[in-house]
């Protein structure tokens, strides 16, 4: 009896041929992906790519105070790192101060607790921000941190004008895949909207969002669903600037995006190029971008932090450099890559080295940076990007036809998307289907090698809960609830809120005080429970 043939398929489930010919190549293909540094920039958005300057060698770090960040900051600048990456903790994130008592026992936990200028001041204490590109992972309270950093640039004699980054701002992402989100979406629109329109006046070399298919795909998507959910909150986000009158090609070539990198390495390669195609006809064709800028899809990338498993940890550095050299194949223009302890804590310093060290390989050593979109013309590749385009551009329809990227996220329509292919994926592991070295297959018995983490102290909470009093009392109260009562009047009136969010920081009120303000007029999102 003849054994039913095994069949292959890639992990977003489109079916992998045992030998690609060019039958399976796109019809007219060299037309469709024309050239690289040209529409539809299938091959890159520069002519030249990694021959004129490589990607952007970035390390995700934060931790406890501003100073202890400061100090892993100065490090990585000192091993080569071009570009900083800040993290920030929960209570940051969603708006409370250290002393609040939502804050209590997450001070400085996961990320470094920045409650005011001050701490800001530390952070980048003998950092001078005119020679970095700092990129912040920070949402629902971007417009403030971003102030903060403006701010001190200008304290240390930078014009806001030559400020270079990102602040990821994405808080439509929030609601479908993390959780870490304040206001309802509208006054969410609402401030994302008014940061574009300031960005573009006050700091037009800052990125005033970094649209995230990172954590979508963290929580259980495909590939396919990353690039189609990532590319409805994009659509919606455009779609609010233009309706609150802004022309696009103002501010379109500010807008980037962040991917996951995953372990399917051609689909993952084939999944950058088929999102910058996607995107320039998205902005060509909906938007009418004229500016060749608007149409240009420039993304951060990161190792994908969901593969790293805490059981035999050194394997995570080889997923690591597959995964970051799929990403570099791929054409990013920034990569941070994940360290082998995350599984288990903050990353120490010596894993966050090895880090940094395995994207300076494949940068000095290996020669894929000498041409142009290597990956191009493969039978296989080509066959991929163009299924990959193929399931998004279904994705983008049906969430059209049902109402918009907003409405499927009140209906729970993408959220269920998302949990399902989780879902299937964690059958696939539980059957073995899905190998995973040191967890379902490979196993090690015995002792295991003991990995020295990295540990928060916890009397790190206290210090930054006396700091942001001590910053409170030294101010001028009366100057710091005038600028709170005109922020509050301008969130029910249709004033720009970054600009009156800047005016609160220069009169030196804290992140918790700016975030209730708002809080007050456009309230607290509650979240879809499924029912």
């Amino acid at each position: 009896m003849e054994k039913t043939p095994k069949i292959f398929i890639s992990r977003s489930g489109i079916p992998i041929k045992e030998i690609y010919t060019p039958k399976d190549l796109p019809s007219e293909l060299e037309d469709k992906l024309g050239a690289p540094g040209q529409y539809p920039f299938t091959r890159g958005v520069q002519k030249n790519m990694y021959r004129g300057r490589l990607w952007t060698m970035r390390q995700y770090a934060g931790f406890g105070t501003a100073e202890e960040s400061n100090e892993r900051y100065r490090y990585l600048l000192a091993q080569g790192t071009m570009g900083l990456s800040v993290a920030f903790d929960l209570p940051t994130q969603l708006g409370y101060d250290p002393d609040h008592a939502r804050s209590k026992g997450e001070v400085g936990k996961v990320g470094v607790s920045i409650s005011n200028l001050d701490e800001m001041r530390t952070l980048f204490k003998g950092i001078p921000l005119k020679d970095v590109s700092t990129s912040m992972t920070i949402n629902a309270t971007a417009p403030i941190l971003l102030s903060f950093y403006v701010a001190l640039a200008e304290e240390q004699g930078t014009s806001p004008k030559e400020l270079r980054g990102t602040v990821q701002n994405d808080v439509l992402k929030e609601y479908i895949a993390r959780g870490n989100y304040i206001y309802p979406p509208q006054g969410a629109l609402r401030l994302i909207t008014n940061m574009f329109d300031w960005c573009s006046k006050n700091t037009p070399k800052w990125n005033p969002i970094s649209i995230s298919g990172y954590h979508i795909r963290e929580a259980g998507s495909t590939a396919v669903q990353e690039l189609a959910f990532t590319f409805a909150d994009a659509i919606a986000y455009v779609d609010a600037a233009v309706k609150a009158g802004l022309d696009v090609d103002t501010f379109a070539g500010q807008l980037s995006f962040f991917f996951n990198v995953h372990n399917d390495f051609f689909e993952e390669i084939a999944k950058f190029r088929a999102a910058r195609k996607i995107w320039a006809r998205i902005m060509k064709e909906k938007f009418n971008a004229k500016d060749p800028r608007s149409m240009m899809l420039r993304f951060h990338s990161q190792t994908a932090g969901s593969t790293l498993t805490a059981q035999q940890p050194e394997n995570n550095v080889v997923r690591v450099a597959i995964q970051a050299m799929a990403s570099v194949l791929g054409g990013t223009q920034s990569l941070h890559t994940n360290s082998m302890d995350e599984a288990l804590a903050l990353p120490s310093q010596s894993s966050a080295l090895l880090a940094l060290r395995t994207q300076q390989v494949i940068a000095a050593e290996t020669n894929v940076t000498q041409t142009v979109d290597p990956m191009a013309g493969s039978y296989f590749v080509e066959s991929l990007t163009s299924q990959v385009e193929e399931g998004v551009w279904k994705y983008l329809e049906q969430i059209e036809q049902k109402g918009g990227t907003v409405a499927c996220i009140e209906s729970g329509f993408i959220q269920t998307e998302i949990l399902n292919s989780a879902y299937q994926d964690q059958k696939k592991m539980d059957s073995g289907e899905l190998q995973v070295v040191g967890v379902n297959c490979f196993q090690e018995q015995g002792a295991h090698k003991k990995i020295e983490l990295m540990r928060v102290p916890a009397e790190l909470e206290q210090r930054s809960v006396e700091r942001v009093r001590a910053y409170r009392a030294k101010r001028s109260a009366a100057a710091a609830q005038d600028s709170l009562r005109i922020l509050i009047d301008g969130a029910k009136g249709d004033a720009n809120l970054m600009g009156l969010i800047y005016q609160s920081v220069k009169s030196e009120c804290t992140l918790g005080e700016i975030s209730d303000a708002l809080r007050k007029v456009f309230g607290e999102h509650q979240e879809y429970s499924g029912f």
